[in-house]
């Protein structure tokens, strides 16, 4: 073999053992799916050309032993931490395509092995989530395990417990195996994926870059209460192991039956008599899946029956029955004019693209964040480039690469500040965090921040209180703490630019309206990280105020339903800091309710029941039909299951009530809740 394709071949695998690390293991990849699908090709094509018989694989190996144990080449997910669990049969990782001609000689292929001149298929679409098998036994579930090394991999059932479409034990139906082992995914949805990234936005901390690599974060989380508060669902779609074997003769027949069984699974399923049927269902799919709820990236391919199944077999790492056409990203070539330093309400340094506005899947692009320094160092984004912009999970857009033949001669590197682009402090970055932070609580944008979250109208509600007013009391020295708000006068208001009497004295009844807001909403609106509205309300039921739960032990926390051991901490540590409990004295004085009586649980007629609420309600808003569920003991959720009690549907409702009528979940008008709501 040649030096350079030697040389070349290390260096491609040493690439892909990286990439996998930070895939499987760190659930944080640094490339696009695309890039790594095209490397890892490069690679197996040179080892096909160069070691036929992995001899040179072997004899660069750490541990030349592992490569005498004839594992699957699927990489490895799995972690020291967990438990491990052998599959019943291994579990693969499919074969993928971008391109038209591949998917057509995969068929080829098969028509040739079975010497038929059409085969059947079925196509569904591939969730953009973390592969998982589960496996019943006499209709109760007995694991939910990662794909590991494809041999075995993590045991993660107590991190999904909490997952509701996933039943811990099925029905007693005809037909049911006695042992039954199904592949599946395991994703977040969007909905989700959005409200979470908007916690880390108002905790000041950095966004989340994709919905797939959340949910590989948080199936691998050690404290399953942690893992909780991240709404996680499942979707099965594929038969590992079976007994008695001959309970399904097709892939269709198994789907039918899954979903017989209540099991959650693919929304689209598609059979076919020929792969050019199946290419039409992939273009179908194609324009579906920007209406799922959750993250998509292609189509599977399956051979129909399952006979045809086990005589076509696998390779070392893939089914030859199937393959995965993956879809284009959409991407858009736009000039990154400049980067800008956004100041978070805790400090943390979120550089951001600005960019010539670009049209992206449906909307103006004019903005990406860029995440952190090392981010810009390792694409080496410079101002003044042409660059490719994207929607990450379809939703946020991110800067995918620098087009570096467009850059022009006099192009400098960009040189992150060293200091706070408002107060000049000199920026710090904690060992293993990515962010840089501005250490200085005093900091103007910092103060900003979080009197306009304490202000907000899921905090503290406070009407007249912007963006604008709020950048005018903190350059004037007005409020430096959200207590200072209780501090202020109408002659206050009357020397900011803009207002006039009644203005100010709108403003200034608003603040006071305010101090009646609740403990809940005060809770959420002190900023306390990890802190949002539905911990700060679950911390109001079992405390009777601030001063009761600023003198809770971290056991005491542990004990509440969703609080884990780091919300718990950052809970404590708020309380401890003199500034915070000088804050608090001041807002006590000041006439702001922070304690209340405890209520009653025993006789609440909603307790253990989730509403969904969808379309819009004309009698109240969103927020009221909230309280008022939540003051009958129910909670609001934002995503229908079998475990839904109600769905409330007003005009326009979409997808939501769909599912619901699927699932068979009782769905109510506005004046049917209205009735309800009476009656109690």
């Amino acid at each position: 073999m040649t030096k350079e394709k030697e040389e070349r071949l290390r260096k491609l695998r040493s690439l892909v053992d990286e990439h996998d690390q930070r895939y499987y293991k760190d659930a944080n990849p640094t490339i696009s799916d695309r890039e790594y699908d095209r490397i890892k090709r490069e690679m197996e094509e040179l080892e096909q050309e160069l070691d036929p018989l992995g001899l040179f694989k072997q004899e660069t190996s750490s541990n030349p032993d592992e490569w005498a144990q004839a594992l699957p080449e699927v990489g490895d997910d799995r972690l020291e931490e967990f438990a491990s669990h052998r599959h019943l049969v291994p579990m693969l990782s499919l074969d993928n395509t971008y391109d038209e001609t591949e998917f057509f000689e995969f068929d080829q292929r098969l028509k040739k092995l079975f010497d038929l001149n059409e085969l059947p298929y079925v196509v569904e679409p591939k969730i953009d989530g973390v592969a998982v098998s589960v496996t019943y036994v006499d209709g109760v579930l007995q694991s939910a395990v990662t794909r590991g090394n494809g041999i075995e991999g993590d045991v993660i059932t107590q991190n999904l417990k909490h997952v509701s479409a996933l039943p811990f034990d099925l029905p007693s139906l005809p037909g049911m195996p006695e042992v039954l082992e199904i592949r599946g995914e395991i994703y977040m949805s969007h909905d989700e994926f959005i409200r979470l990234n908007d916690l880390r936005e108002q905790a000041g901390l950095p966004l989340y870059a994709n919905p797939r690599n959340l949910a590989a974060g948080t199936v691998k989380l050690l404290d399953p209460k942690e893992a909780s508060t991240r709404k996680l669902e499942i979707v099965l779609y594929g038969m590992g192991a079976c007994s008695p074997e001959s309970c399904f003769k097709t892939q269709s027949q198994f789907h039918r039956s899954i979903r017989e069984w209540r099991l959650p699974t693919v929304e689209y399923l598609k059979s076919v008599s020929s792969a050019s049927e199946a290419w039409e269902a992939i273009q179908e799919l194609d324009q579906l899946r920007h209406g799922y709820g959750y993250p998509t990236d292609g189509a599977v391919v399956k051979l129909d029956p399952i006979e045809m199944q086990k005589n076509a077999g696998s390779t070392a790492k893939s089914p030859r029955w199937a393959i995965a056409y993956k879809f284009e990203s959409e991407r858009q070539e736009t000039l990154l004019e400049d980067i800008i330093m956004q100041v978070g309400r805790t400090g943390t340094i979120t550089p951001v693209a600005c960019l010539k506005p670009v049209q992206l899947a449906g909307t103006t692009v004019s903005r990406a964040s860029l995440h952190n320094a090392d981010e810009i160092a390792r694409k080496d984004i410079r101002i003044g480039d042409f660059v490719i912009v994207e929607k990450a999970g379809e939703i946020i857009p991110q800067v995918v690469e620098v087009i570096s033949a467009k850059r022009v001669e006099n192009s400098q590197p960009f040189e992150f500040p060293t200091e706070c682009p408002t107060c000049e402090d000199l920026l710090v970055r904690e060992e293993g965090e990515a962010a840089w932070r501005c250490p200085n609580p005093e900091c103007a944008e910092q103060i900003k921040g979080r009197l306009e979250y304490f202000a907000s109208r899921g905090c503290m509600d406070i009407d007249h209180l912007g963006e604008a007013v709020i950048d005018q009391l903190v350059d004037q020295g007005k409020a430096k703490k959200v207590s200072d708000l209780y501090e202020l006068k109408k002659e206050d208001f009357l020397t900011l630019e803009g207002f006039a009497e009644k203005s100010a004295e709108n403003l200034f009844h608003s603040i006071e309206e305010s101090k009646a807001r609740g403990v809940a909403r005060l809770l959420c609106g002190l900023g306390i990280k990890h802190v949002g509205s539905s911990v700060a309300k679950e911390l109001a039921r079992n405390f009777t105020g601030i001063k009761q739960l600023g003198q809770a032990s971290s056991d005491e926390l542990l004990e509440i339903d969703g609080i884990g051991s780091i919300m718990a901490e950052s809970i404590s540590d708020f309380f401890e800091d003199p500034g915070n409990q000088s804050m608090l004295e001041q807002l006590e004085k000041s006439g702001v309710e922070t304690s209340h009586e405890l209520k009653e649980s025993g006789e609440q007629p909603f307790s253990g029941k989730a509403f969904v609420l969808t379309g819009t309600l004309n009698t109240f808003s969103r927020d009221q039909a909230t309280e008022r569920i939540e003051a009958l003991g129910g909670k609001v959720t934002s995503s229908v299951s079998k475990k839904t009690a109600f769905v409330v549907a007003g005009p326009g409702a979409g997808s939501k009530l769909s599912k619901a009528e699927a699932l068979g979940v009782e769905v109510l008008s506005e004046e049917a809740f209205l009735e309800l709501l009476e009656k109690h």
